[in-house]
């Protein structure tokens, strides 16, 4: 018989900053491993192409306009999911901005609030609501799901003039912690993905400049950028049984640079 745990027909995963980037690369693959998806993201019009390219491999699509820094959006946003999709089994929280300073004496109050509000609050509301759903689920007898926070190599590696971004994926990876400690009873497992320096619309300048190609891109022992397709893998993974028995750990996605 084949081994097939990463056939997710029948399961709902919802990705947050879904239309584009990462969060889209995941979110097509989850769909071409049979999921049905959800996708939250801030532009009504990123999310009707992002919808029409997920309807094309055949499984249902939720496309809903979040600001995830509106703790009352995500409330919302979450039940709605639910309601008509019949139940959410993986959450992954991708959604965040990067908003750098040119030293951190001189990044703002408003910058810094501005990226807790999106990476770290709209993580942490996105979190709470995906495990009220799954504990009310798994006390009705229907136990488990995959909570996913995406992080950083910031989280864990000294990232100047971006503190405010720095704290927010720390928060992240503390915050998975503790709810996969918290809620391993229930089934819950909960997991982070920290990227490196993968070409998507929040990296375009440093794509563009021929200095960071030369200074950093140069280190990745892969020798390139990542792509949104590379953290399909992943995403599928965390989403099915194959990952039944692996709760609290941190994926380094990075092309071997944080180790070289």
């Amino acid at each position: 018989m084949a081994y097939s745990p990463f056939n997710l027909a029948g399961k709902v995963a919802l990705v947050t900053g879904g239309n584009r980037g990462i969060g889209l690369g995941m979110a097509q693959a989850l769909a071409q491993s049979g999921a049905d998806v959800v996708i939250w993201g801030s532009s009504a019009e990123r999310n009707i192409e992002a919808e029409a390219t997920l309807l094309a491999h055949g499984v249902r699509v939720l496309a809903q306009t979040v600001d995830v820094s509106n703790e009352k959006a995500v409330v919302t946003a979450m039940a709605e999911a639910v309601e008509a999709m019949g139940a959410v089994h993986t959450v992954i929280a991708n959604a965040g901005i990067g908003m750098g300073s040119p030293s951190f004496v001189e990044m703002t109050t408003e910058t810094y609030r501005k990226t807790l509000a999106v990476n770290l609050d709209g993580v942490f509301w996105t979190f709470r609501e995906a495990c009220r759903h799954m504990v009310e689920r798994a006390k009705k007898g229907e136990p488990g799901g995959s909570i996913v926070g995406v992080a950083s190599l910031a989280a864990i590696e000294g990232a100047a003039r971006n503190q405010a971004y720095a704290a927010t994926k720390g928060g992240v990876v503390s915050m998975m912690k503790a709810v996969a400690v918290e809620h391993g009873r229930y089934g819950i497992r909960a997991n982070a993905i920290l990227p490196g320096w993968i070409a998507t619309d929040m990296t375009a300048r440093s794509q563009d400049n021929s200095v960071f190609t030369d200074k950093v891109i140069s280190r990745v022992p892969i020798r390139r950028w990542g792509q949104p397709a590379d953290f399909g893998g992943i995403a599928v993974y965390l989403a099915s049984d194959a990952s039944a028995y692996h709760s609290g750990d941190s994926f380094v996605i990075d092309g071997a640079y944080s180790i070289f």
